[in-house]
């Protein structure tokens, strides 16, 4: 991977800057220039509003590009893909290209920050982590994705440490990495945006590698994982969720449901142990930690039953590994599993042979707009006839039917899971073009599961208080 830029947000100081996406991390880029006297040029693929703080919002398209052009640093957001032709454009114009992230990291105590990445768990291992250290007496700052840029003013500065959750996007806009990073797992995500499986698996874990990395931990339960150790960095610590020495009865005072937040839960502690929290070594200062934690919303998260069947809401499934491993957490129990959304070109071979082999009764919903390409390989593995029909046995693969929206499917895996199965929202696939984001398809599998109570009149509904994490 190219080298980036090891400059910092003080750097930019009479600088002409401009900002490339304004999103949630743009308004913070914002934000920051702004309190330190910059005024940026603003730019955006798709520009929501036409000023913001009196400041025009350019079209990259629409003369955008060419504004950037005449700055000497760009700040993009990270779901601008350097692989872009007009990043290449900017850059071989001399302009510098930067991240949010990586600007903070430079001029960071990197000795207090934990960097924690993953296909998949690192949201509820980077909130693990944090409610852990918050109480246990520790200022922590849980950050990234899930929390404020800890560049933005308003997130403040006072902190002891910073757990970033941190996205492949922003990987590829680093330059230096703080000693210790996390890698919750590894599986083929946002080929679009990489360009390609190996290339994401390179960008994914390019963190480890970076100058000042020392230790990563990972995900000793992936065989992939281990097939590209190469790549994470030169001291590894494989953590298992069947690890004895970072167990104990603490996880369950956490309330996370499956296997894998097990290893997510362990990855945790194994985070703070190398941050030096020394009550991180002590079971009981642990387990009182543990008490209070409450899970990520739309991260496999039960939010009711009607009739007898649990509801669970599992939106922030985007890809293949957090679906697997959410229907394993229902090992036994009869499951209609809704799937489907934004296709980003991954390979679904692995869920519908999970599926062929699953041997509890399963029903697979498919929803736009890739549903039913899903359907199709699932259908190609060997499922079962088109309608309720018989139930599937073991080696004959699950029912498949093509829906239209979240709302029908959901009503039609609530008749066919009663009266005491799970519909199951894990769609393996992003929410963007139906909805604006995983909430808002959260939000419609939540009303349909109202509608269902309307037609049971009333039954037991009622979001489940504790539990939850990263399917």
């Amino acid at each position: 991977m190219p080298t980036r830029p090891t400059i910092s947000w003080s750097d930019l100081g009479g600088a002409a800057v401009g900002l490339w996406g304004l999103g949630v991390e743009g308004s913070a880029n914002l934000r920051r220039l702004l309190a330190a006297g910059t005024t940026p040029v603003l730019v955006d693929d798709r520009p929501a509003v036409a000023e913001i703080d009196g400041l025009a919002v350019l079209a990259t398209a629409e003369g955008g590009l060419a504004a950037l052009q005449h700055c000497d640093v760009v700040v993009k957001t990270p779901g601008i893909s350097r692989a872009r032709p007009e990043v290449a454009a900017l850059e071989a114009a001399g302009v510098v290209v930067a991240g949010g992230l990586g600007l903070w990291l430079q001029e960071a105590d990197r000795a207090k920050v934990a960097l924690v990445t993953g296909t998949k768990g690192k949201s509820t291992t980077a909130a693990v982590a944090g409610h852990l250290a918050s109480a246990l007496g520790y200022r922590t700052m849980v950050a990234g994705n899930i929390g404020r840029p800890p560049w933005d003013p308003d997130a403040g500065g006072d902190f002891d440490f910073w757990v970033v959750e941190t996205s492949s996007f922003q990987a590829t806009d680093l330059a230096t990495a703080p000693p210790v990073v996390a890698v919750t797992s590894l599986s083929p995500d946002h080929l679009d945006w990489h360009g390609g499986t190996e290339v994401y698996y390179r960008d994914k874990l390019s963190l480890c590698t970076l100058p000042g990395a020392r230790l990563t931990v990972a995900d000793g339960d992936s065989e992939l994982l281990r097939t590209h150790r190469a790549l994470l960095g030169p001291e590894i610590r494989w953590v298992g969720a069947d690890d004895p020495v970072l167990g104990g009865q603490w996880v369950d005072e956490l309330g996370l449901l499956g296997r894998h937040n097990q290893r997510n839960a362990r990855i945790a502690r194994a985070v703070l142990e190398a941050l030096g929290v020394a009550e991180a070594a002590d079971p009981g200062a642990m387990a009182a930690a543990a008490k209070g934690f409450v899970g990520l919303e739309s991260r496999l998260r039960p939010i009711g039953t009607v009739g007898g069947v649990t509801f669970v809401d599992d939106s922030l499934s985007t890809n293949v590994l957090s679906t697997l491993a959410a229907l394993a957490t229902f090992a036994g129990r009869r499951v209609a599993l809704l799937v489907g959304g934004h296709d980003r070109g991954i390979d679904y071979s692995a869920l519908a042979e999970t599926l062929r082999r699953r041997s509890d009764p399963t029903l697979v919903l498919t929803l736009p707009d890739n549903g039913p390409r899903i359907g199709a390989v699932i259908r190609d593995r060997g499922a079962g006839a088109t309608g309720r029909g018989a139930e599937p046995g073991a080696g004959m693969g699950p029912e498949v039917v093509d829906g239209t929206d979240v709302a029908t499917a959901t009503r039609a895996g609530w008749e066919w899971a009663r009266p005491d199965g799970v519909v199951l929202l894990s769609p393996a696939a992003p929410s963007f073009g139906r909805f604006a984001d995983y909430a808002e398809r959260s939000a419609a599998f939540a009303e349909g599961m109202g509608r269902c109570a309307e037609t049971a009149g009333g039954g037991e509904v009622g979001a489940t208080p504790h539990g939850g994490g990263d399917g």
